[in-house]
């Protein structure tokens, strides 16, 4: 495994090499984080947006503090600084991530080179009415109001781009569609987008064609959005940013049966819920079968390299919430794209459009 990302960083990074002696080998071992400082991820554009950003990204959701078990400000901070270290430049938060705390640590990190950040944060499920199904945004000035919060929050004059996080048709979406445009003109927002993964609605998002991206789970467990989705995106030149691709935990390999997640961590529901917990151990019973393809690589980071192997897809969110994990994350942008027997043998196990939603946004 070390080997193949150590060849691969040298031939990446173009690093002058030379047959190596077993000292050259250990030196380069030794000094292996200089090699992925000096590797450069590969770039591409937010759909319509024209923003480029760096392929693997990182998702903020678990800093946030209130639904992924015990998290520390300080390794949250460290987690995000070594993504800049290793060439990470896209950064995805929420309003609701433990109540705004995500957007507040990254607007920390970001003090004094916010040029070195492309964010995307989100609104839309502060006050939801779930009764009614309505959102607490029904006048465009409440809107812009709230992406004004978002603002305040991450310390900054302008988001990247801003997402409307509810993922299903509400009495507000023209709200929605109409305080953004707004903000756009404002010089608030670059551009904005939708996290759902219900197709008609995304339709309805951009009946003006101007949503600039879609940010939908999608992983080798859910591949749903390849059916009509995807191919939608790429039509309409909308830039898919996506999460899930771990889903939740499940593509790592490293849950079992007996697997009990921590205080907080809302994954507890998959072991106390009869239903949630059948469905669990189906997944399981996947990653088993899954398993022997990841030769040379974690199977985290043969269902990242899946992911990014889609053209629709733009980038990949892997949430992390110390530096550690943003290391394994990234591992996957250091080895070689999957071959055709590979995607081939993927396709065996779980078809394409196949598998099921994870998170229904």
């Amino acid at each position: 495994m070390i080997n193949v990302l150590i060849l691969n960083c040298l031939k990446k990074s173009q690093i002058k090499k030379s047959p190596l002696t077993f000292f050259d080998f250990k030196t380069i071992l030794m000094n292996m984080e200089g090699i992925m400082n000096n590797f450069k991820i590969e770039e591409r554009k937010l759909g319509r947006s024209g923003i480029v950003v760096r392929y693997i990204g990182i998702g903020l959701w678990g800093i946030g503090g209130d639904m992924w078990g015990k998290t520390d400000d300080n390794e949250s901070l460290e987690a995000i600084e070594k993504a800049l270290e290793l060439g990470i430049n896209f950064f995805d938060t929420s309003d609701v991530y433990g109540n705004g705390h995500s957007e507040e640590l990254l607007g920390k990190a970001m003090k004094g080179r916010r040029d070195r950040f492309i964010v995307a944060t989100k609104i839309g499920w502060k006050n939801f009415d779930g009764d009614k199904k309505v959102s607490a945004y029904d006048t465009i000035d409440k809107l812009i109001k709230g992406v004004e919060e978002n603002l305040k929050r991450l310390n900054t004059d302008y988001i990247d781009i801003i997402q409307n996080h509810i993922n299903f048709r509400e009495p507000n979406m023209e709200i929605f569609l109409e305080g953004f445009q707004k903000l756009e003109k404002q010089g608030k927002v670059r551009a904005y987008g939708v996290s759902t993964s219900d197709f008609e609605y995304l339709k309805e998002f951009n009946k003006d064609e101007k949503c600039a991206t879609l940010q939908i789970d999608y992983s080798i467990l859910n591949r749903t959005a390849e059916k009509d989705i995807f191919p939608y995106c790429i039509e309409h030149n909308i830039g898919v940013i996506v999460r899930g691709a771990l889903a939740m935990g499940i593509l790592t390999g490293k849950f079992t049966k007996d697997t009990q997640f921590g205080e907080g961590d809302f994954r507890q529901n998959w072991q106390k819920n009869p239903e949630e917990r059948e469905i669990f151990y189906k997944d399981l019973e996947t990653v088993e079968k899954l398993k022997p393809l990841a030769k040379n690589k974690t199977l985290a980071e043969l269902a990242i390299q899946f992911v990014l192997s889609h053209p629709a897809v733009s980038v990949v969110i892997p949430g992390a919430k110390n530096k550690k994990q943003v290391e394994m994350n990234l591992k996957a942008a250091y080895l070689p794209p999957l071959t055709k027997e590979e995607l081939e043998q993927i396709n065996s196990i779980v078809p394409p459009g196949g598998g099921r939603k994870i998170w229904p946004a």
